[in-house]
């Protein structure tokens, strides 16, 4: 199996894990509010534990974008270069996002330090939040790597997913 279609896959698990957050997030805020309103009993720390559980779907999810390229792109300049030009716009870009996104995970990291030092936790329950930061840190370290698999396949001349002009490669 070659390496594209390994990172695929990779991407594909990413997306399931941020997916099931998300249905995980509906679940315990449809739960909490059926619990607040109908028995003035909401799930202790629904909302502390739903906001952290976001922020990891969403993170995890940068991951699988970062690698396909599906994020949001103004292509006014992608549509009057040539291709070529196009490509290698795409290529800095690409390398900028990467660099916002290590910096991101460095930063996120003293976060998660920080949080375990601290012995942070939420307010109903004292759950500890270090480990949710740390899931969210996951993913931006997750966001690194697929960002760089998705440079060096660019630079390689493979595109992970089929795009416009400029993902195929110099000219």
């Amino acid at each position: 199996m070659g390496l594209a279609k390994r990172l695929d896959r990779l991407s594909t698990l990413i997306e399931r894990i941020a997916g099931l957050f998300l249905a995980a997030i509906t679940v315990l805020v449809f739960a909490s509010a059926i619990g607040r309103y109908a028995f003035a009993a909401p799930i202790p720390d629904a909302f502390d534990v739903s906001r952290l559980m976001l922020g990891v779907a969403v993170l995890w999810g940068f991951a699988s974008v970062g690698y396909r390229g599906a994020h949001i792109k103004v292509d006014l300049v992608a549509e009057v270069v040539p291709p070529r030009l196009c490509f290698w716009l795409d290529v800095i870009a690409s390398v900028v996002l990467l660099l916002f996104t290590a910096v991101l995970a460095w930063m996120l990291l003293g976060r998660v330090e920080s949080a375990y030092a601290s012995n942070e936790a939420t307010f109903d329950l004292r759950l500890a939040v270090w480990p949710w930061l740390a899931a969210i840190w996951l993913g931006v370290l997750a966001s690194v790597f697929t960002i760089t698999s998705r440079i060096v396949l660019m630079l390689l001349g493979f595109a992970p997913v089929a795009r416009s002009t400029s993902a195929t490669g110099p000219q």
